[in-house]
């Protein structure tokens, strides 16, 4: 039997339910749920709970799940923009040089722990620490649906390259490089047209799930046995499906999988072990190295031409501790470089992060707004490409979200209105694909209060605005925004679900057109024309 099967234990589900207990909880209070999973898993551990074989095997496989669709939505030539590869490496080195300088500063004084570090563990400390969570900023990104915005794929880009610098110090730690054999990965490059083709063919159900699962575990798998990390497998599986017509399908189709399996990832943190007062003293101290993280990420992203707005936002998903720390700190205990508690210290840290970082990503927009005269004096005072003023002069008709939906009512408005149509999206290769086609589309992100102030006050002449944007909250933010601004015109959104219908139309919006039903209405139609004007039809 499966050595994961055997080891599931009665207390599993149990310790999975108190984890969604909590989850709920913290969502009422507006919270992303996954503090309450942490805040679930220190409960349990301080009940007297352990982590046991089948949660760390289920929180591996949520964490190669994620990494597969990150990669799934990973445009490969944003890594070579100076915003995404300078700000990493700048902030790195500047981010393990000041905290291996504070480390021995306070070991020098004797404080608790810190006494116990020389150089080299310092600096290993400070290496762990100068990480940010993959998994945290791809969550928090999703809740938001800003995956694809600017500021999210430079997040991504920036962990992305982070992810590389832990593949170098996994090999360096473990004495190793990859073995001969890691030169046969480069025939992955050709061999993604067979992967396409299979993925192609695996229609839109029970195959798709699995056809996601056997190449992300499989990359993983080809991956660990040439040397390298396997995770960085699953992201390059990812990535060499990404350009592929329905990778994003995948995508949504692996979500629920992945979200089930995190909730392990986060139990398995809190888990980790009983903190002492020095511990948990030692960890509240590194805490305190967060502000200087966060305020070094704003700065460096908004001197490589990032509007405020994005650099703060942008900041605040990277200012924290990386699962990978807890990595680092085993494996230089392991070797006898640390003492065995700064394992205790750095999950203490990194789970602290999290709580920390939740509710900061949470009102992050509301602080900009109080704040953003301040914030924009740091602003380059040149913009990348895709960030300059809109006009929407002479347009009778927008369209924000130029997804399936926003494309198929573009088309069908376009020749009422004699081409006085402009469709507006986040995501730079959805904008492209429609300009190719002849649409007019300019990128835009309609959640960013930046954006607004990019738009000339020409929306009044606007007939009509459809807010078709794939997530609810970006349609309701939208519409709020556009009657602040003294547009008084119809406004008609989508929606998937009634409460949604609602929330809408309190927002400013006149017409909601809920998917699912008028989908059903849209058939019914279309089936009453045919059966009328059917020859056979005799009634």
């Amino acid at each position: 039997m499966d050595p994961i099967l055997i080891s599931i234990d009665y207390h599993d589900p149990a310790w999975i339910a108190f984890a969604f207990i909590f989850g709920l909880a913290f969502k009422h209070f507006n919270l992303p749920p996954m503090v309450g999973f942490l805040v679930a898993g220190f409960l349990l551990h301080f009940l007297g709970a352990e982590s046991d074989q089948f949660l760390l095997e289920i929180a591996d496989l949520g964490v190669t799940l994620l990494l597969f669709t990150i990669g799934l939505k990973l445009r490969i030539g944003t890594l070579i923009r100076s915003e995404i590869w300078a700000t990493t490496i700048i902030h790195m080195s500047a981010s393990i040089l000041v905290t291996t300088g504070i480390l021995l500063c306070l070991g020098l004084t004797n404080i608790l722990l810190f006494s116990t570090l020389d150089l080299s563990g310092a600096i290993i400390v400070a290496f762990a620490l100068s990480f940010s969570s993959t998994v945290f900023a791809v969550k928090t990104l999703e809740d938001r649906g800003s995956l694809v915005s600017r500021y999210g794929q430079v997040a991504i880009g920036i962990l992305v390259i982070q992810d590389i610098a832990a593949v170098i110090f996994l090999a360096v730690s473990a004495g190793k490089v990859p073995s001969f054999w890691a030169i046969g990965l480069l025939a992955l490059i050709p061999g993604r047209h067979l992967l396409g083709f299979i993925l192609t063919n695996s229609g839109h159900r029970e195959l798709l799930a699995i056809f996601g699962f056997v190449a992300a575990l499989g990359g993983a798998a080809l991956f660990e046995a040439v040397g390298m990390k396997g995770d960085l497998g699953a992201l390059i599986l990812g990535v060499l499906l990404a350009q592929h017509p329905r990778a994003n399908e995948l995508s949504k189709n692996l979500m629920s999988f992945k979200d089930v399996f995190l909730v392990c990832f986060f139990l398995v943190i809190g888990l980790t072990g009983l903190p002492t007062w020095e511990t948990a003293v030692a960890a509240l101290i590194l805490l305190l190295i967060l502000p200087f993280k966060t305020a070094l990420f704003f700065l460096l992203l908004s001197k490589f031409r990032l509007r405020a707005r994005s650099a703060t936002l942008g900041a605040c998903i990277l200012g924290n501790y990386s699962e990978f720390g807890l990595i680092v700190a085993t494996i230089a205990i392991s070797s006898g470089w640390l003492p065995s508690d700064w394992v205790i210290v750095v999950a203490l840290a990194l789970s602290a992060s999290f709580i920390i970082s939740s509710p900061i990503n949470v009102f992050a927009d509301t602080f900009y707004a109080k704040y953003h005269g301040i914030l924009q004096r740091f602003e380059s005072t040149q913009r990348l490409p895709g960030d300059g003023n809109i006009s929407l002069i002479g347009n009778r008709i927008l369209v924000f979200g130029m997804g399936r939906v926003g494309r198929a009512a573009y088309d069908e408005m376009h020749p009422h209105v004699e081409n006085k149509i402009l469709g507006i999206d986040l995501d730079e290769d959805e904008v492209s694909k429609n300009v190719d086609l002849g649409r007019r589309v300019v990128l835009g992100d309609a959640t960013d209060p930046e954006f607004w102030s990019r738009l000339n006050d020409a929306h009044d002449e606007a007939d009509m605005i459809l807010l078709a944007m794939p997530h609810h909250t970006a349609n309701v933010n939208a519409a709020k925004r556009l009657r602040e601004r003294g547009y008084a015109g119809p406004i008609v959104a989508t929606a998937l679900y009634p409460d949604q219908e609602e929330h809408l139309k309190d927002s400013g919006v006149n017409e909601v057109y809920n998917l699912y039903a008028e989908a059903g209405s849209g058939a019914a139609s279309r089936m009453w024309a045919t059966m009328e004007s059917s020859p056979d039809n005799t009634r």
